[in-house]
């Protein structure tokens, strides 16, 4: 029998899948980022507020557009009292009980912003994590689309304030309410098809994603991904999915008529949102069901008394005379054209908020106006290909979220950033993490006697004090040789050295970290770098800080002339 004992095994360290460790340089442009957004946010007038990682699960409700996990898509745990708490999906629906919990103490309209981590118990990809962080502004309390096209213009003015151009993004906007009109129009309107709907809007919501095949693989029998795993699809038939389709391509849609109405041979369709009704019978070559279909508009449609938006009404009454009319897609249509006009009056034109009839938000809380915000430029995919980047931010109008707990009305709308995506593409751009971290002054541990420890360390202080990053050398390399090669890699622009020789006199060496690596290359005999003592200077104690202060200018200088 071998009595010998085991040796203890060692813990792997591993992370979870799904999760990230994020480095100095990630967080510095996360802080730089959310300062701006933040500042926005405040020009607005919305106020910061802070919720808990946790709710109960009830207060958070199953709104997820993915429930195809266990716990529908959230990280779930029971406590000591048999209550179930879940991680936050999303900074909404904490807000919501939020509100609720407070609504006494709240004024109405409450205007707030907040950021956090969120977390979605999903399958994880690439570029798909666990948890990501938001930043989000909401108004609650305010019932008017007036709230939802100030929403836009705010998340216009935050891409620029970001540095994000005009033309390299945009805010496209949608209302639910057409959403759920083209849905009743294919025979899924009702209670009992609530579920049907959303699966629906989840599988559109995947367009930009998995393209029209995938989109229809979904809407239909299933879809299989590259890994073999299957997704359950709505199940519906060709007679249905063929509007949807057409729905989500809508953009090319709005192409094709708006080509035919620059041709004088071509159909000329009429554009209620515009046009008097009086003058549909001038339009070329229209086809007597088309006229029937505008007429039918006629008394439905408010078009505005005047407005140069030319494009997004355009849009508007192209969709209504495409798509089979009913009431909830002429009151949606007719929200989203006051939206429009509202946010061109303000100087928002269609080059930085445009109606899209095929936006969709997969969350199934929505009950208004959506949108989102969209980033236009080319970047290179894990493929290789070159894609539009896409979505960073999305929201919309949620007038029954906070109204689960009061059993009364209570509008709200508001917006989410995806802080994490965001970032990614303006490093893309070269908007983000540009400005240089110098790293610390190194202060070396020549003697460690108490009375040393402590003169090192009042160098320390002083530099700090002096508004200069430093730290003293805490480690336990007492070779001099070793601390220096720690200042360099730490990249740290200058030395500081003292011995007794030099305490004794009260002085105290600088040395160059920057300019002595590149001097290094050129001076190849040993006796000359001693006599030469690169880039180290002595200087009195009481002048550290004026001769540090002057040497890092220097070493900006080069920087700046890139030597």
């Amino acid at each position: 029998m071998n009595d010998k004992k085991k040796k203890p095994q060692k813990l792997r360290a591993r992370l979870p899948r799904g999760f990230v460790d994020r480095a100095a340089a990630d967080i510095r442009a996360v802080d730089e980022m959310t300062a701006k957004i933040r500042e926005v946010y405040e020009r607005y007038g919305f106020d910061p507020v802070e919720t808990p990682l946790f709710e109960y699960t009830d207060a958070l409700g199953k709104f997820l557009p993915d429930s195809d996990r266990p716990n529908e898509g959230v990280f779930s745990l029971q406590d000591d009292d048999e209550q179930w708490m879940s991680a936050r999906y999303d900074l909404t629906a904490p807000l919501a009980r939020h509100v609720a919990e407070n609504f006494n103490d709240i004024q109405l309209p409450y205007r707030t912003y907040r950021a956090g981590y969120v977390f979605r118990n999903e399958k994880p990809g690439p570029g798909r994590f666990r948890q990501f962080m938001q930043f989000d502004a909401d108004t609650v309390g305010a019932a008017g689309v007036q709230a939802d096209a100030e929403m836009c213009m705010m998340m216009a003015d935050t891409m620029e304030a970001l540095g994000i151009k005009r033309g390299d993004y945009v805010i496209r906007v949608n209302n639910r309410k057409v959403l759920d009109g083209v849905l009743e129009a294919i025979g899924l309107g009702g209670d009992e098809n609530a579920g049907a709907r959303l699966n629906v809007l989840r599988a559109i919501d995947k367009l930009d994603k998995f393209g029209v095949e995938g989109v229809k693989l979904l809407l239909g029998p299933g879809r299989k991904d590259e890994s073999g795993d299957f997704t359950k699809g709505a199940g519906l038939n060709e007679e249905q999915i063929a509007p949807l389709l057409e729905f989500a391509n809508f953009k090319e849609t709005v192409a094709g008529v708006r080509y035919s109405n620059a041709l004088d041979d071509k159909v000329s369709y009429p554009l209620p949102f515009r046009d008097a009704p009086d003058t549909w019978a001038d339009h070329v070559n229209l086809p007597a069901d088309w006229r029937a279909k505008a007429a039918s508009l006629t008394g439905l449609i408010k078009p505005p008394a005047a407005s140069n938006d030319t494009w997004n009404l355009d849009n508007l009454s192209i969709f209504a005379l495409i798509f089979k009319a009913n009431e909830k897609i002429i009151e949606g249509l007719n929200e989203l054209a006051q939206i429009a006009i509202l946010a061109h009056a303000a100087g928002y034109g269609e080059d930085r908020i445009v109606i899209d009839p095929s936006v969709v938000r997969g969350l199934e809380y929505y009950t208004g106006p959506v949108f989102e915000a969209e980033l236009q430029f080319a970047v290179t995919n894990e493929k290789g290909e070159k894609v539009v980047f896409g979505s960073v931010g999305g929201g919309g109008r949620y007038d029954g979220l906070v109204s689960r707990f009061m059993g009364q009305p209570v509008p709200a709308t508001g917006f989410s950033i995806g802080v994490s995506r965001l970032m990614t593409a303006l490093k893309n751009l070269g908007k983000l993490g540009m400005e240089e971290v110098i790293a610390p002054v190194v202060v070396c541990v020549m003697d460690r006697d108490t009375e040393s420890l402590g003169k090192y360390q009042q160098f320390t202080q002083t530099l700090r004090h002096a508004g200069i990053r430093a730290e003293m050398y805490q480690g336990n390399k007492k070779n001099f040789g070793d601390q220096l090669k720690y200042a360099d890699r730490r990249g740290s622009p200058l030395a500081i050295i003292q011995g007794g020789d030099e305490r004794a006199e009260g002085l105290v060496q600088i040395k160059d970290l920057i300019e002595g690596k590149r001097l290094s290359g050129e001076i190849e005999d040993n006796t000359a770098w001693r006599e030469a003592r690169v880039a180290q200077v002595s200087v009195p104690e009481a002048d550290l800080v004026a001769k540090v202060r002057e040497m890092l200018a220097a070493q900006a200088d080069d920087r700046a002339r890139g030597d």
